[in-house]
């Protein structure tokens, strides 16, 4: 058994069948993460001991006939932003460098009671808040496939940890293509749920108890080699906790098993207005190829008449006026209550409009992002796209679209280009159709050929 790049499933059956141990589990990954995280830096505030405590307790449960949780003894990793006991909680921002939080999140606890035995932590943008995962604290994260080219953010530590075989899942946020872009950039799938499906509660760090600010738009999801992972770690953390009161108590079903031969999929080689690399593309519309010949009905269909550029900055200036909400001290002209109002009103629109066209398919398929992984570079920073210059701000462009819907998404692995890196493709389902929308993507799945290693992994 190749431990560290075996998936979520196949390691708690492994345990919870004592073909291996729990201990035997975690020293595999540690040893990878001790071999692979000085050139990708992915990894950050690791805890060896708590974590030889926890797999030891797991070992001596299932010795004494305990009935083992899904993730009984499962190592794992998380991004830097949940709150965790024992644990530092910083978002690559110096002032939080400290801080630790007196109790677990809801989706910390949940993954714990399910019986995962967490290692670490994996690094992110600076208060989560570029494509790219660097921040003063502990520096800058590298794309495992190229060390020269960045992992994406703001889970960029999360998805190479995932990649590079440090960790057979993590969870991360996605407020603008966050899990998503850095999945497809590292070659691995990841989960935006629909908004208001996971709990936010404690999903950054808050040491002075403030109301919480972020209340659209962002959702947590996880990262994982294979769609049965996305499957089992989102039905953990899924639904109310008590704690977050946006939830919605909308059941969190299994995923279907789908044909493809039943699958009706929309696809797009690019949307509206913007830049896509010609390989992108072309793998979206071969992909779609391979559907119909698999027995799908497939369309080229027309989309929702939206503005989405206007879409992308309606959505800005949401996140705008949450994040004005979070300042210690209000702004001088602060935001009306009439212009929030407005805002949510023209996000209305654009959401019942993907709600419309969706009613006709199980899911369109879209590029992830407009280009592959690319070199490190400044924020701001121009990026080629087929040898052209594109706005740097247009990178989570093809994610944030549906951020701003609230629709569910996923990144899968779909091929590589001509650089040899990993090319992301997207599908987007129906509101609170997260488990079809899984079923889908685990009926594409052997289509695509899946996750592949990084070269000398």
């Amino acid at each position: 058994m190749d431990i560290v790049f075996s998936s979520t499933v196949e390691l708690a059956t492994a345990i919870a069948r004592r073909k291996i141990s729990a201990v035997e589990a975690l020293d595999a990954h540690l040893a990878q993460i001790d071999r692979r995280n000085e050139g990708v830096n992915a990894v950050i505030s690791l805890d060896r001991e708590g974590a030889y405590e926890r797999a030891g307790k797991a070992d001596a449960a299932l010795a004494r006939g305990a009935t083992p949780g899904p993730l009984h003894g499962v190592p794992f990793t998380l991004k830097d932003m949940h709150e965790t006991i024992g644990m530092k909680t910083t978002v690559g921002f110096p002032p939080f460098a400290d801080y630790v939080a007196s109790h677990d999140s809801p989706v910390v606890a949940r993954l714990k009671a399910a019986g995962g035995v967490l290692m670490a932590k994996t690094n992110v943008a600076t208060m989560l808040s570029d494509w790219q995962s660097n921040n003063p604290l502990f520096g800058r994260t590298s794309n495992p496939w190229n060390l020269e080219r960045t992992a994406g953010g703001s889970s960029g530590g999360a998805a190479a940890a995932v990649a590079a075989g440090m960790t057979p899942f993590d969870v991360g946020t996605d407020m603008q293509d966050s899990i998503r872009l850095p999945a497809a950039f590292c070659g691995v799938y990841g989960l935006k749920p629909t908004e208001h499906r996971v709990s936010l509660a404690g999903a950054f760090p808050n040491p002075g108890n403030a109301a919480r600010s972020v209340r659209l738009m962002s959702c947590l999801g996880p990262l994982a080699r294979c769609v049965d992972d996305l499957s089992l770690i989102y039905q953990i953390i899924a639904g109310p906790d008590g704690r977050d009161t946006d939830l919605a108590p909308v059941p969190v079903e299994i995923t279907p098993k789908l044909s493809t031969k039943t699958l009706r999929i929309a696809f797009a080689p690019s949307l509206p207005g913007f830049p896509v690399a010609g390989a992108v593309g072309a793998a979206v519309e071969n992909l779609a190829r391979q559907l119909q010949s698999a027995g799908a009905i497939v369309e080229q269909a027309k989309l929702p008449e939206l503005d989405l550029h206007d879409d992308l900055a309606q959505g800005g200036a949401l996140i705008g006026m949450m994040m004005e909400a979070a300042q210690p001290e209000p702004p001088k002209r602060p935001t009306s209550v009439s212009r929030w109002f407005e805002a949510l009103a023209r996000r209305d629109k654009s959401i019942l409009a993907w709600d419309r066209f969706l009613d006709d398919w199980d899911a369109l398929l879209c590029p992830v992002a407009m280009t592959t992984a690319f070199p490190h570079c400044e924020p701001g920073t121009p990026i080629k796209v087929d040898g052209k210059d594109q706005d740097y701000w247009m990178l989570p462009a093809y994610g944030a679209v549906f951020n701003y819907s609230g629709h569910p998404a996923l990144s899968m692995p779909c091929g590589k280009d001509r650089d040899g890196l990993p090319i992301g493709l997207q599908l987007v389902g129906k509101r609170w159709s997260e488990a079809r929308l899984l079923g889908v993507a685990a009926a594409i799945e052997p289509l695509t050929g899946g996750f592949r290693r990084p070269p000398a992994y």
